[in-house]
C-alpha cells in the first residue's frame, strides 16, 4: 500500500500537468521577446525577400486574419498588369477611415532596391499583429489610417529576383527602350555566362590591366600601385555583345528613372537624366498619384530606398528651397532628428544639400504639389557591418563589404572567381559580390532594420494633427444675445495645414460649425487679450480657418441668438474629425 501511494504521488502531477499544460502555438513554445507580436496570425518571417506572389499572399493573408483592421485594395495596375497592392490599415470599428489623418508608406520604386517592400510590410504586420495588445499601436490605429503600398514597381523587382541581374539592374521599371539608337529595345540582355543565376563581374589577366587580386582576400580587386604592374582589367558585368554593335550589355532593360517621373519640377531627360517622355509617363506614377489625389487625409508620407543611411527631406533642387518656410522645417527637424536616435548610424539630410540635385522626384511632388510631410529614407549603410565609420565617404572603397562577407556572412555573398571562353573576349575569368549584396541586407540585419525604421515611420505618423475642442466658454451679452468663444487645439507637432499649403490653398481650410441656437456672426479671434477678431461675413455657422498649428491652438467665436446648449464640430482634411457639446 505505501509503495502505490508513493507511485501515484510521483506520477499523478506529471499526468495532470499534462493533462492541464496549455496548447501552444507553433511560432511561440518559450517566452515572447519583448517588442515582438505573441502568436501572430499571420506568422511571417523578416529575413529573405518576397516575390510578387508572396507579396500578394501576405496582402491577402493580413485582410482575412485582421478584418477589422486591415483591407486590401488594387490602386491600379503596373506596366506589365500587374496590381498595385494598397493594405489599409486602421481600427475601422473608430469611424470612417477616410475621416481619420492618413499616412502614406511606398517602398520599391527602385526594383533593385528590396527592402522597401519589406519594411512596409512589416509595418502592416506589426501594427495589426499588436493592436489590443500593445497600447501605443492600439491607440494609433485608433486615431489614423495607413495606406501601405509594399511595391510601386512590381515589374522590375519580379525581374530582379527572378532573372539574372546584378546589384544595379534593373533598376528601373520594365518599360523597353532602346538606349543605343540602333532601332532595337532592349536586346543586349545580361547574360548569364555560366548559368549559375548570377550576373557578376568579367576580368581578363594582362600585364596592361591596372588591376590586382588583393592578396589578403582573393574576392576582392584592388587597384595596383602607380609604380607596379597590374594583372587584369575588368571588362564589366557578364555580358555578349547580343546585337554585334561592339558593346556589351548597353542596352540591358533600358534606363529611366520611376523617381524622376513626378509632376513637381519635372526635367527632360537631357538636364535630369533618368525622366522619360513627360511627367506621369509611367502607369504606375498615374495610379499612385489618383490614389493620393483621392485621398486628402494624407498628412505624412514615408517612401523607401537605398543605399546610405538617410533621412532625406525635400527639396530635390536648390531653386525649390523657397517653398520650405522655417515653420515647414522645424517639423522636419524635430522627426527628423528623433531619428537619428532611433535608428543610429543614420543621419538627417536634405536631398539638394547633402546628396545631389533631383528634378521630378516623388517626394517633391508629395510634400510640395500635395502639402504632405514627406520623408525618404535611404536604407541600409555600411556602419551596420562593424558600427563604424558611419560617414566614411570612402565606405564603397575600403574592404568592409568584404570583410564582412567574410567573417560574418562566410563568403556567401561572392561568386568565387573561375575561368570561362568568352567568345569574344577569349579566356576570362568572371566572379564577384551577388545581386543582393551590399545595397540589400542580409537575411539576420533585416529585421532589426525593419523594425527601427518602422519606429521611424510610426513617429512621423504619431505626430500628424490630433485635434480636440478643449472649451467652450459663453458668455451673456444682453438683448437675447450669447457670444460663444471655443478653443481648438492640435496635440500634434504637424499642422492641419503645411506653410506651402497655405500659401497655394493646395487643401481647403478647416472647418469649425456651431450647432445651437442661431449665429449671428462668426470671427476668428487673433488676440484675446486685445479683443481682436477678424470676422467672415458670409456663412457665419461654419468658420473657415487656414491652419490649426502643431502643438499649437486656434480660437474661435460666435454672436448667437437663442440655444442654451452648443455644440462645436471641427472638420479637418488632414487633421480628422472632433467635436464637444457645452
Amino acid at each position: 500500500m505505501k509503495k502505490i501511494f508513493l507511485l501515484l504521488l510521483i506520477t499523478l502531477p506529471l499526468g495532470v500537468w499534462a493533462q492541464q499544460k496549455p496548447a501552444q502555438n507553433d511560432e511561440l513554445s518559450g517566452m515572447r521577446a519583448v517588442g515582438s507580436p505573441a502568436n501572430p496570425k499571420v506568422p511571417m518571417r523578416w529575413n529573405h525577400y518576397n516575390d510578387y506572389a508572396g507579396i500578394t499572399k501576405f496582402c491577402q493573408d493580413m485582410a482575412k486574419a485582421h478584418p477589422d483592421l486591415v483591407r486590401i485594395e488594387s490602386m491600379g495596375k503596373s506596366f506589365q498588369g500587374r496590381d498595385l497592392w494598397v493594405l489599409v490599415v486602421t481600427d475601422f470599428k473608430t469611424g470612417n477611415p477616410d475621416r481619420k489623418p492618413g499616412f502614406y508608406i511606398d517602398g520599391n520604386i527602385h526594383s533593385n532596391e528590396l527592402q522597401g517592400s519589406e519594411i512596409a510590410m512589416y509595418t502592416a504586420w506589426y501594427l495589426a499583429e499588436n493592436f489590443g495588445n500593445v497600447a501605443f499601436t492600439t491607440e494609433l490605429l485608433k486615431d489614423k489610417v495607413f495606406y501601405i503600398t509594399p511595391t510601386i514597381n512590381p515589374d522590375a523587382r519580379e525581374d530582379f529576383i527572378k532573372n539574372p541581374n546584378n546589384a544595379n539592374s534593373p533598376r528601373s521599371g520594365m518599360v523597353p527602350l532602346d538606349d543605343d539608337g540602333d532601332g532595337e529595345a532592349d536586346e543586349d540582355k545580361y547574360d548569364d555566362l555560366d548559368g549559375d543565376g548570377n550576373i557578376v563581374l568579367m576580368r581578363r589577366k594582362t600585364p596592361l590591366g591596372r588591376m590586382k587580386q588583393d592578396p589578403g582576400d582573393p574576392t576582392r580587386m584592388i587597384p595596383a600601385k602607380p609604380d607596379e604592374a597590374g594583372e587584369y582589367e575588368l571588362l564589366g558585368y557578364e555580358g555578349i555583345d547580343n546585337d554585334g554593335d561592339g558593346q556589351v550589355n548597353e542596352d540591358v532593360t533600358g534606363y529611366y528613372d520611376p523617381n524622376r517621373d513626378w509632376g513637381w519640377s519635372w526635367q527632360p531627360n537631357y538636364v535630369q537624366n533618368g525622366a522619360l517622355y513627360y511627367p506621369g509617363s509611367l502607369p504606375e506614377t498615374q495610379a499612385i498619384k489618383r490614389y493620393i489625389m483621392r485621398h486628402p487625409n494624407i498628412a505624412g508620407a514615408q517612401s523607401y530606398h537605398n543605399y546610405g543611411g538617410m533621412f532625406l527631406r525635400g527639396p530635390g533642387a536648390e531653386e525649390d528651397q523657397q517653398y520650405y518656410n522655417q515653420s515647414d522645417i522645424a517639423v522636419y527637424d524635430v522627426i527628423g532628428r528623433m531619428g537619428e536616435k532611433i535608428i543610429p548610424g543614420y543621419n538627417y539630410y536634405v536631398i539638394y544639400k547633402d546628396l545631389y540635385t533631383v528634378y521630378g522626384g516623388e517626394i517633391d511632388w508629395l510634400a510640395l504639389g500635395r502639402g504632405i510631410f514627406t520623408f525618404s529614407n535611404e536604407l541600409m549603410t555600411s556602419y551596420l557591418l562593424f558600427r563604424q565609420k558611419p560617414n566614411d565617404p570612402n565606405r564603397f572603397q575600403n574592404d568592409e563589404f568584404n570583410q564582412f562577407g567574410k567573417y560574418l556572412l562566410f563568403d556567401d555573398a561572392y561568386v568565387a572567381w573561375k575561368p570561362f571562353k568568352h567568345p569574344q573576349y577569349g579566356d576570362i575569368e568572371i566572379g564577384g559580390p551577388k545581386k543582393n549584396y551590399v545595397r540589400n541586407h542580409p537575411g539576420f540585419m533585416l529585421e532589426e532594420d525593419a523594425h527601427r525604421n518602422m519606429s521611424f515611420t510610426l513617429y512621423h505618423a504619431h505626430q500628424t494633427p490630433k485635434l480636440e475642442v478643449q472649451s467652450i466658454n459663453t458668455r451673456a451679452v444682453g438683448n437675447g444675445l450669447t457670444e460663444v468663444t471655443a478653443t481648438i487645439v492640435n496635440q500634434r507637432v504637424i499642422p492641419t495645414h503645411s506653410s506651402h499649403d497655405v500659401r497655394y490653398k493646395i487643401e481647403r481650410p478647416d472647418y469649425i460649425t456651431l450647432k445651437g441656437g442661431t449665429p449671428l456672426a462668426g470671427m476668428i479671434v487673433e488676440n484675446e487679450d486685445l479683443n481682436i477678431t477678424r470676422e467672415q461675413r458670409n456663412n457665419p455657422a461654419t468658420i473657415e480657418v487656414p491652419n490649426i498649428p502643431g502643438m499649437g491652438f486656434v480660437k474661435v467665436r460666435w454672436l448667437v441668438k437663442g440655444g442654451g446648449k452648443y455644440t462645436v464640430e471641427v472638420d479637418s482634411r488632414k487633421g480628422g474629425l472632433a467635436q464637444k457639446t457645452q
